[in-house]
């Protein structure tokens, strides 16, 4: 298992009239906690977009719990489970202070620039190593 913890402050510009945060708001938050999780392991977004790579969501799931209120601090955590192959799957679970307001994921493909399926890069499968059992 790969986590990694991130933060950020909400914005007037997501929230609504009444400074609750707009349910679509937390879709860019999940990417912070992911391009923020591939830095960590030593593979950043850049770098798999350099070597050709893309990868598009294919799926997200989000279970509101609290709302989140204009200018709090919001607790990402992001977590890999299993290791990437074709498909890449991360859990997200949102915090303020100490309560959870949200939690989610989301599952990625392994894309080449011709948009077919491929295997993670073999730079991102030897960062892997040990983290993951079998």
């Amino acid at each position: 298992m790969i986590q990694s913890r991130s933060e950020v402050v909400v914005r007037y510009a997501e929230t609504d009239m009444m400074g609750i945060v707009y349910h679509g708001s937390y879709l860019p938050w999940l990417e912070i906690g992911r391009t923020q999780l591939l830095r960590e392991v030593g593979m950043p977004y850049a770098e798999l977009e350099r070597l050709g790579y893309r990868l598009p969501v294919l799926e997200v799931q989000m279970n509101y719990r609290r709302p989140a209120l204009y200018d709090q601090r919001i607790g990402i955590v992001t977590t890999m489970r299993e290791r990437p192959r074709i498909r890449m799957r991360l859990d997200y679970e949102l915090f303020h202070d100490d309560a959870l307001i949200a939690t989610g994921h989301t599952v990625h493909a392994f894309l080449d620039h011709s948009n077919q399926p491929v295997r993670p890069p073999a730079a991102l499968v030897e960062l892997m190593k040990g983290r993951f059992g079998s």
